[in-house]
């Protein structure tokens, strides 16, 4: 049975990140990650991209799909590129790793927007900065007001996360590693089309865009079938490879 590690992004954990891909557990070993920082783990004083993808590196096993969100599509471009031989493919949805594409304009605005996000005296008040942030990356979730713990929580996070933008795809050690590449883009917002656009160009990726649910795509009706299509072919290219 083909093994799947899903990693989500900011503010809120696995479970409800991965919702709708929790029925493939009869078909797949789902690995649903909550990375440090968010329930049921304690909170954390800093989450950083680079940190969390040596976790991830560290949990991978031989023949694993990385399959990652938005800040968790940064995270598992990482972990990827430290683990080009062991793992069999990778899926990222609309990872914000801007210097990618930051030449394009709406890239540089949206980029701007989230260092501005971040450095403004609004920490303590992490509703309104949740709310912001939701409205930054095209999220049509309507948080509660008060947060429930467990959401207060995914928003302390965010508060003291390390802004994505600054990340360093290594994208030529990911153009020749030998596993497929997947980006996934849901057709909702000028700067995550870009940033996926250039994924796509730079990694040779093949790419699905489905739109209609925003920043999760994930949770659009026909993405898991996309997904087992691109693993279940890259699980028999790499068995076809082994066995040649």
């Amino acid at each position: 049975m083909e093994r799947l590690v899903l990693v989500h992004g900011s503010v809120v954990g696995g479970q409800p990140t991965w919702s709708a891909q929790l029925s493939l557990d009869e078909r797949f070993e789902l690995v649903v990650l909550d990375r440090p920082g968010f329930p049921p783990n304690p909170p954390v004083e800093r989450v950083d991209f680079e940190a969390d993808a040596e976790l991830v590196a560290g949990l991978l096993q031989p023949g694993d799909h990385l399959v990652g969100h938005s800040y968790g599509g940064v995270i598992t471009l990482l972990a990827a590129a430290a683990r080009t031989t062991q793992i069999r493919s990778l899926t990222v949805i609309e990872p914000p790793a801007t210097r990618v594409a930051s030449a394009d304009a709406t890239v540089a605005a949206f980029e701007a927007g989230g260092v501005a996000l971040y450095s403004e005296d609004q920490m303590d008040d992490v509703e309104t900065l949740l709310r912001r942030f939701l409205s930054e990356v095209g999220s049509s979730f309507e948080p509660p007001s008060p947060l429930p713990p467990d959401l207060e929580q995914g928003a302390r996070a965010l508060a003291v996360e390390r802004g994505p933008w600054e990340a360093e795809i290594p994208l030529d050690v990911l153009a020749t590693a030998p596993f497929p590449k997947l980006v996934v883009s849901g057709a909702h917002h000028p700067a995550f089309d870009a940033i996926c656009d250039a994924h796509e160009r730079e990694l040779h990726a093949e790419r699905v865009v489905l739109p209609g649910y925003g920043h999760a795509a994930q949770r659009h009706p026909d993405f898991n079938a996309h997904l087992v299509d691109f693993v279940e072919r890259a699980a028999a290219k790499d068995r076809g490879q082994a066995s040649a």
